[in-house]
């Protein structure tokens, strides 16, 4: 049986779902999107996310075309109609259709709104799936990225590299700077203190990495919010990256150069544990509405 898509208030089979070819998401990637990971049948941070989503929108000048308690239902139903478990929420809002492809906006827009599920596991993963390598690029991105924009071109190939020579995931880099992995906030730790780049438009304010950073609060953790150079990555002892499909990911080699013994390193693994029992306080809120 097909997932179930919803677009512009209709649940459709996903082989159903479509938008109009003028849609300027299509045309401009004039949008915003968010994802949400899904655990239990459970929206994980959804709160943080729906916060999000509102700041990207008022940075286009754009209005949701639904309230968020509406918003809130549609998720909702779309996990229940989908039977998700486990996996992660996909939505976007565009300025919708342009009847004759100007840059400028329309008039009066009506916006557009589509939603999907994934199901993959993100919870509890085998030690395996905890070891990925990374590889660094040029970030040849615009300067706002601040906004959760859906115009993802320069991620995508710079992702696509990735894959090509065998890492997981790329961090991306300007005047030799880490900036923030491909779909994902860059960690390293030295001297058992958490280095991550400082939460401006040359980042996206990462949910996840928003949740960990306060989970760093609360365990009296060392944390350093600076830029860290790629040759500090390399000697670094442990590295992770954050976002909400794969919650804290150790990293075991960046640019084929293995960091600490080329395992996940124990601090890692401890905030990945507290990230779980974060995740996981969702669904006991859940059970007892």
């Amino acid at each position: 049986m097909s997932d179930i898509a919803y677009v512009n208030g209709k649940f459709l089979d996903i082989n159903d779902a479509k938008v109009s070819v003028k849609d300027r998401g299509l045309l401009f990637g004039d949008g915003v999107y968010e994802v949400a990971g899904v655990i239990e049948g459970v929206l994980i941070d959804n709160a943080a996310h729906l916060k999000r989503l509102e700041r990207s929108l008022h940075s286009i000048e754009l209005e949701l075309p639904l309230t968020i308690n509406k918003l809130i239902e549609v998720q909702k139903e779309i996990i229940m109609l989908n039977s998700l478990k486990e996996g992660t929420l996909y939505f976007h809002v565009t300025r919708g259709e342009s009847q004759n492809r100007e840059f400028e906006f329309p008039e009066a827009p009506t916006a557009s709104i589509v939603m999907f599920v994934q199901h993959k596991k993100i919870f509890h993963l085998t030690q395996d799936k905890l070891r990925a390598k990374v590889m660094t690029l040029p970030d040849l991105r615009w300067k706002r990225r601040d906004i959760k924009s859906i115009a993802l071109l320069a991620q995508v190939l710079a992702k696509q590299t990735a894959h090509q020579n065998g890492c997981d995931e790329v961090w991306m880099y300007e005047d030799n700077f880490v900036t923030e992995g491909g779909s994902s906030n860059a960690f390293i730790i030295k001297d058992n203190k958490l280095i991550s780049r400082k939460n401006n438009e040359t980042i996206l304010s990462g949910i996840t990495r928003q949740a960990v950073l306060k989970l760093v609060q609360q365990e009296s953790l060392l944390f350093d919010e600076r830029p860290f150079t790629i040759e500090e990555a390399y000697h670094s002892s442990e590295a992770f990256y954050t976002s909400a499909s794969v919650f804290v990911m150790p990293v075991i080699s960046i640019d084929g150069k293995i960091i600490g013994d080329g395992n996940p390193g124990p601090l890692t693994l401890k905030l990945r544990n507290l990230y779980e029992n974060f995740a996981k306080s969702f669904i006991n809120q859940e059970n007892n509405n």
